[in-house]
């Protein structure tokens, strides 16, 4: 039961733990080259297992943000104003910090073969904001959280249905008639992105400036957080957890088999947020959610979701976490055998790939580093820490 504002949902810590291993897995394999194709994110259109973690997240992103603003009774005041602001401007700007952090490291072993001093080298490499990437996925968080947030203070909930339909309707439209399903800079997600951005800020896919979290395609994706608000309230509404897993099952049927069946026309895309990919996305969350209120919180079988348990309960701190590991291990290089590598490589290439070869020891990199994260946080669950961003 979660009728109480801090009552929490076993199986919603446990999805949400789910999707934070699974995003810190399929970003950190040992070899770029080898990554196992369920592991791979849809080249342009379709969806593999990789493409759902990130919007799942953001599902139960909603669905938290309905319940934390019922502390407030969805009141537009200057307490419930401030914690949206301040979560925003604070999940943004870690998200540009580890974007610097990342992009400072390269800058400085780009550097190495120029006639350069130590101080010039590093004061180039962490003040090259001009290639600093702008959007990324905690960007993407903080707007979707923050434009999420401000709707549901400020607009009567029975209205939010009737917003997100609209918004995702005239984004087809922007798509269809701006080339927005071609894979090439003349698509108009490109075209806008490129032109408030700038191409120097942005991600480039296979050498074109196409960003998957773009300024144009995170409006759907506020829809799809609005669409996690939605449940959040039928999941608060609901007398018992055997009617919200029927409830729960039942949108997210409709929401999947709507989204494939409108795929036909509108195709399901992740890195254009396409409304299919949202419909399709929310509709495969809610089922998967309602799965596990029936199997967690309902038939009592635990057990095997402690590993999740404290990934779901500081899931931002964990991935942001994550990011930074990340970066240091691919970036701090030392000469081993007459060569010089990165920590990452070192254990890829002298450790994993050896002994289980080039697909299972990237697998098994990308593992080791979800188990040393898990590690981390763990400890901070079992001294009941909670860091929230």
């Amino acid at each position: 039961m979660i009728r109480k504002p801090g009552d929490r949902l076993l199986s919603l810590d446990v999805l949400r733990g789910i999707t934070i291993a699974g995003m810190i897995m399929v970003n950190n394999p040992g070899s770029w080259k080898y990554v196992c194709e369920p592991l791979g994110h849809a080249a342009w259109h379709g969806l593999t297992p990789t493409d759902l973690v990130f919007p799942f997240f953001m599902f139960i992103m909603g669905i938290s943000t309905y319940i934390s603003l019922n502390k407030f009774n969805f009141e537009c005041n200057r307490p419930a104003l401030l914690k949206i602001l301040k979560r925003t401007i604070v999940i943004f700007v870690i998200g540009l910090g580890l974007g610097w952090l990342s992009l400072s490291f390269r800058t400085y072993h780009s550097l190495g073969g120029e006639d350069t001093g130590l101080y010039e080298r590093l004061l180039q490499s962490i003040t090259n904001f001009g290639h600093i990437r702008i959007p990324g996925v905690m960007q993407r968080l903080a707007i979707t959280y923050g434009a999420t947030a401000l709707i549901a203070i400020s607009v009567k909930h029975r209205y939010i249905p009737r917003i997100i339909v609209a918004t995702l309707t005239g984004y087809f439209l922007l798509l269809l008639f701006g080339n927005g399903f071609e894979f090439s800079e003349n698509n108009i997600v490109s075209v806008l992105d490129r032109a408030v951005l700038g191409a120097d800020h942005m991600y480039r896919d296979s050498g074109l400036s196409i960003d998957p979290e773009g300024l144009l395609s995170t409006v759907p994706a506020i829809c799809h957080v609005l669409t996690g608000f939605c449940c959040g309230r039928v999941l608060l509404a609901a007398k018992d957890n055997d009617d919200r897993v029927k409830k729960l099952f039942v949108i997210g049927a409709i929401l999947a088999f709507l989204g494939f069946l409108l795929g036909y026309g509108c195709p399901v895309n992740k890195k254009i947020w396409s409304p299919t990919f949202v419909s399709v996305t929310c509709g495969l969350a809610a089922t998967s959610l309602a799965l596990l209120i029936w199997v967690i919180d309902i038939k009592g079988y635990k057990r095997w979701s402690a590993f999740f348990e404290s990934f779901g309960v500081n899931p931002l701190f964990i991935y942001v976490a994550a990011g930074v590991f990340s970066i240091i291990l691919g970036n701090i290089l030392f000469t081993y055998n007459g060569s010089t590598q990165s920590i990452k490589n070192f254990i890829y290439q002298a450790c994993m790939r050896p002994c289980l070869g080039d697909y299972p020891g990237s697998l098994a990199y990308a593992l080791l580093f979800v188990g040393f994260n898990r590690m981390i946080g763990n400890i901070l669950y079992k001294k009941k820490i909670y860091i929230k961003i």
